[in-house]
């Protein structure tokens, strides 16, 4: 029964839906087939578990031929199906074509709320990867009833309240998943290894690969309102163009070694990506998260959810005097930093991929 395969829909804006997927499929047995469509395959590069790729067309910024399909309104129950598209009408075509040829027991679509639909449509059991954010609208709602359940890569403590309890029913909630596997060292060992000062008080500042980049004005005034700290700031910043730099603001760019950086902290400042948060929670430090814009209000509302569990001071918005950063800096000192590492689980790729795979026994014992 194991080696009939199941099919993935790997999302490719930034790396976090294909990271996940990785580290939940090499959880699965090794007899089953795995199959992965992806409109960017090189996310999967070097990736040692056997899987089939299927290259999807790139659909973001397609363009609409005429102005007339461009102006046809989109539906309620959908969220971006614009008219006309060739490379929309070629994916769908490609993964109802693989599902055909290949009769997966399961589609997992990470993510897609149009794709739940047309799994049902198509007869294909599927399960979506649950997101936060404002998702009570048809669509939404429409793709949680269409799939056999719903896989939440974190802990149930930070769901939200309006999230119906019929879907709560049939979520997994595999407690908080982080791909990041790299031992974490103590602060101590951290600093000597990257030539940190150990005396000195660090805060990192860190953004993930799907958005434009953490603003660089608010760290020129945090840098400013806190000039003994030095502040140390990973992946890309957008700047306006009239800030000016500290001597104690160092931007050190993409790091091979995130988890090394996030050990030798005293405070954290990051995004509300979901790899990001439980890599901070799995090293353990004081988190202000700063949600970056998303669609849907994802990052925002989990940022919310962090600050009411108290692991994390939710930012709202940058900060826009020194007296503010101040403010927000000595919060997260004293934030209760066990509250944070409780929603990181070192299980959680094994506790997904035994669900995915018991819903596909199950459903075709």
């Amino acid at each position: 029964m194991t080696e009939r395969p199941i099919s993935f829909f790997i999302h490719h804006q930034g790396r976090g839906h294909a990271n996940r997927a990785r580290a939940i499929i090499s959880e699965m047995s090794p007899a089953r087939r795995v199959t992965v469509m992806t409109a960017k395959p090189s996310l999967f590069d070097g990736y040692d578990r056997p899987i089939k790729i299927v290259e999807l067309p790139d659909m973001i910024g397609a363009p609409v031929p005429t102005a007339a399909l461009f102006a046809e309104a989109t539906p309620d129950v959908m969220h971006c199906v614009p008219l006309g598209v060739e490379k929309t009408r070629r994916t769908m075509r490609t993964i109802i074509d693989h599902l055909d040829d290949a009769d997966p027991t399961l589609f997992v679509i990470d993510v897609s709320a149009e794709l739940g639909l047309l799994a049902r449509i198509a007869s294909m059991p599927a399960v979506t990867v649950r997101m936060h954010g404002d998702r009570m609208d048809p669509g939404h709602l429409g793709a949680y009833q269409a799939c056999v359940g719903m896989l939440a890569p974190y802990d149930a403590a930070i769901e939200q309240d309006d999230y119906p309890a019929w879907a709560r029913a049939r979520t997994c909630y595999t407690g908080g998943l982080c791909t990041t596997l790299a031992p974490v060292p103590d602060k101590a060992a951290a600093r000597v290894k990257l030539g940190l000062d150990p005396a000195q008080d660090i805060i990192v500042v860190l953004t993930g690969g799907g958005g434009a980049g953490t603003p660089y004005a608010p760290l020129t005034m945090a840098a400013r309102a806190l000039p003994d700290t030095l502040w140390l700031v990973l992946g890309p910043v957008h700047r306006e163009g009239h800030e000016t730099d500290f001597g104690n603001l160092r931007e050190l760019g993409w790091v091979p070694d995130v988890t090394e950086y996030l050990a030798a902290a005293d405070v954290v400042i990051a995004s509300a990506g979901d790899n990001t948060v439980h890599e901070i929670a799995r090293v353990g430090r004081p988190y202000l998260c700063a949600p970056e814009w998303r669609y849907f209000d994802e990052q925002l509302r989990k940022s919310e959810r962090l600050g009411d569990v108290g692991a994390a001071v939710a930012l709202p918005n940058w900060p826009g005097s020194n007296a503010r950063w101040r403010e927000v800096v000595a919060e997260a000192r004293r934030l209760d930093v066990g509250r944070l590492q409780a929603l990181y689980d070192p299980g959680a790729a094994r506790r997904a991929a035994a669900y995915l795979e018991g819903i596909s026994d199950r459903l075709w014992g």
